[in-house]
């Protein structure tokens, strides 16, 4: 199961996940957030993690020019789309860096699977993560869970990752419902808002580990 610690801002919270076993570490690019990090700063971050997890760039319907300068900055090894870019701006973000792209997609009921299908084959990898709460402006990172059993209802075979509200106390839970190939955790192992904690980050693997070992995965 793939593992992707995001939001990530300082080399401490960065130390932390890679030597926890992180599969995947954030770098978000959206000045609304908390867990905005400057390029610069996340190109020094992502050569800490070069060899040992693949860095993802995180933004919110940038545009060419944005985009431009965080890949040149950071080198990421793959980029996430976490607004509402449609499978043509998916496709064309591909096209014209080279990278596999994560598509993120909010969901709360089963309604809000219906358009994933129109992402198949373009983008590399979804992310289903819980709709935001009535006027926040964070498309992600916000606590919250939605009903996980509502992945069963994907086909088999579909590569994703699992996000939304997930912490020490009840990723275990998530995995025994949802058993999914990748999970994604940010405010879950933080302390205060875009401030990652350490011991966070090490509670949650562990629980993770522990919940791998109780279903034999």
């Amino acid at each position: 199961m793939d593992i992707k610690i995001c939001g990530l801002k300082t080399a401490d919270a960065l130390t932390a996940a890679l030597d926890a076993g992180a599969s995947h570490v954030g770098f978000i690019f959206f000045p609304k957030s908390p867990r905005n990090i400057a390029s610069a700063q996340a190109g020094r971050l992502r050569q800490a993690a070069r060899g040992r997890a693949k860095a993802v760039a995180v933004t919110v319907d940038a545009d060419d020019a944005a985009l431009d300068g965080i890949v040149a900055a950071v080198a990421p090894d793959m980029l996430q789309l976490h607004g509402k870019e449609t499978p043509d701006r998916v496709a064309a973000v591909k096209a014209r860096y080279g990278l596999p792209v994560i598509k993120a997609f909010s969901v709360s009921t089963p309604a809000d699977f219906e358009k994933v299908a129109a992402y198949a084959g373009v983008a590399d990898r979804l992310l289903f993560d819980a709709k935001p709460p009535a006027g926040s402006e964070l498309p992600g990172g916000n606590g919250i869970a939605f009903d996980w059993r509502l992945l069963r209802q994907l086909d088999q075979g579909i590569d994703y990752m699992l996000s939304g509200g997930l912490n020490a106390t009840n990723v275990g839970e998530a995995i025994r419902l949802a058993n999914p190939p990748g999970i994604d955790v940010s405010s879950g192992v933080e302390r205060s808002p875009g401030v990652k904690d350490t011991a966070l980050i090490g509670e949650f693997f562990r629980a993770v580990h522990a919940a791998q070992d109780k279903s034999g995965a």
